[in-house]
């Protein structure tokens, strides 16, 4: 069974860092392309970024350029989403996905299989 729990959550002032942790199991993890997506309160979820299976490859929404990376370690079945000088609007629930795919990373939400259950990230001074 495929399970996927988001970790790191928290409170953070306007200009920090939070690291995010996805943590994954019940499948091959190094065969799975992994996508972040967050969704504020009362607007659509919206992706942050991906990363591929084969090359870790990735790639990242505008808003997220420059300030997130993500990264993932096979060893550990874990992607990391690192985030840094982070702002009021980055506040919203952060999910991570997961689907079967050689190569690339999907930039649209219906190319994910699996999800997991969000963490909470709130920028507040």
């Amino acid at each position: 069974q495929v399970q996927l729990v988001e970790s790191g959550g928290g409170l953070v002032q306007p200009g920090g860092s939070l690291t995010l942790s996805c943590a994954g199991s019940g499948f091959t993890f190094r065969d799975y392309a992994f996508g972040w997506f967050r969704q504020a309160p009362g607007k659509q979820r919206e992706r942050v970024g991906c990363i591929a299976s084969s090359d870790g490859m990735t790639g990242y929404a505008d808003s997220a350029k420059g300030r997130f990376t993500i990264s993932r370690d096979n060893a550990k079945n874990t992607v990391i989403l690192q985030m840094n000088n982070l702002k009021l609007e980055d506040t919203a629930v952060y999910y991570c996905a997961t689907a079967h795919r050689r190569f690339g990373c999907g930039w649209y939400e219906n190319e994910y299989d699996y999800w997991g259950q969000g963490t909470q990230v709130t920028v507040s001074s």
